[in-house]
């Protein structure tokens, strides 16, 4: 999938069109092994995708429970370590770093979790919990990482006497400020945002959101935001990719999308937020059947058992990502 030249030019300086670039990855977990320890079954939980983020965007990537968002995060990350494919940040294939040149990568690359309170040490405050990774990152100087640690806490709008709390002091919201601010700490380019209002409640998932957008806008920031609250992705993403049983069924700019999805399942998808828009009309589209196993998904298209439009070539040959025009890709033989 090709987005046209690899450069732009900001500010009188050329710099990369893709700040990241993920081709064919793969993440398959062995469920079943013979005799002699050789996988004969696994997981297919990403299984061959291919997208691109550039600098200051965000790509929001959606579908069901269970098709691989989150598995594409960890796996993008090295969190999990991939089957097969490359991602390339900034032109470098980390896929081949060994673990102390991924050190530089988390530099840049950083991630949000869905729940804030698992991902903190309940032992330590919330002040220690960033300067820890600010002293992993080589800052020694203890008053220079206090002082770091206090500008963030201000820049996600909690105070200096928040410093000296505990996990459990803090309410949903404020625990994921502290989570946004620790990942901010190194002064990240991109940033892996899991689910990261799903655990909260629906007031405070708005002002969760404002602060990603505005910090986004403020330090140059690009995203990829994992949701499966459409709402939330329309709000907050420029392009949006929609996943399908460990493959990318279309991506497209998000007003675009959202306006005319071409693929039968985004159709489908999108159908169950009729009404987004004020005046809009859409019919809800029930999808019949049950997902497939991701341990022995379907010949050809993935999604054939499942769509009314499927034809004899659907089970026969598998679709690829093709372009429609701009950047509007879509994995469907009959588009």
């Amino acid at each position: 999938m090709s987005s046209g030249s690899n450069e732009l030019l900001v500010g009188g300086m050329i710099v990369s069109a893709k700040i990241l670039e993920v081709k064919d990855l793969k993440k398959h977990f062995p469920v079943k092994r013979n005799l002699f320890g050789k996988t004969i079954e696994s997981v297919k939980a990403v299984d061959g995708i291919d997208f691109y983020i550039k600098p200051g965007e965000v790509l929001g990537l959606v579908g069901e429970s269970g098709c691989g968002k989150s598995t594409t995060g960890r796996t993008i990350l090295r969190l999990l370590e991939p089957t097969g494919g490359k991602v390339l940040f900034e032109g470098r294939d980390i896929t081949k770093y060994k673990k102390k040149q991924l050190r530089s990568v988390y530099r840049d690359m950083q991630l949000i979790f869905q729940d804030p309170f698992a991902s903190l040490n309940p032992r330590k405050k919330a002040g220690s919990a960033i300067e820890e990774v600010l002293y992993v990152h080589k800052m020694k100087d203890t008053a220079e990482r206090k002082d770091r640690a206090l500008e963030l806490f201000e820049m996600v709008g909690l105070r200096q006497d928040d410093m000296d709390k505990y996990p459990h002091e803090f309410s949903g919201g404020q625990r994921q400020r502290i989570v946004i601010a620790r990942a901010l700490a190194v002064n990240p380019k991109l940033i892996v945002c899991d689910e990261p209002v799903s655990a909260l409640d629906v007031s405070i998932q708005a002002q969760i959101i404002n602060l990603l957008s505005d910090l986004k806008n403020r330090l140059g920031l690009s995203y990829l935001f994992i949701s499966h609250d459409l709402r939330v992705v329309k709000y907050m993403s420029d392009r949006v990719a929609v996943m399908y049983l460990g493959k990318i069924a279309e991506i497209a700019a998000g007003e675009e999308l959202f306006k005319n999805p071409i693929h039968p399942y985004s159709k489908a998808l999108l159908s169950s937020i009729a009404g987004i828009r004020p005046g809009q009309k859409r019919k809800k589209i029930v999808l019949e059947g049950e997902v497939p196993s991701p341990v022995n998904p379907p010949s050809g298209c993935r999604f054939r058992t499942r769509c009314r439009y499927a034809v004899k070539q659907c089970s026969e040959v598998e679709p690829q990502l093709k372009c429609l025009g701009g950047e509007h890709f879509v994995r469907c033989h009959l588009c």
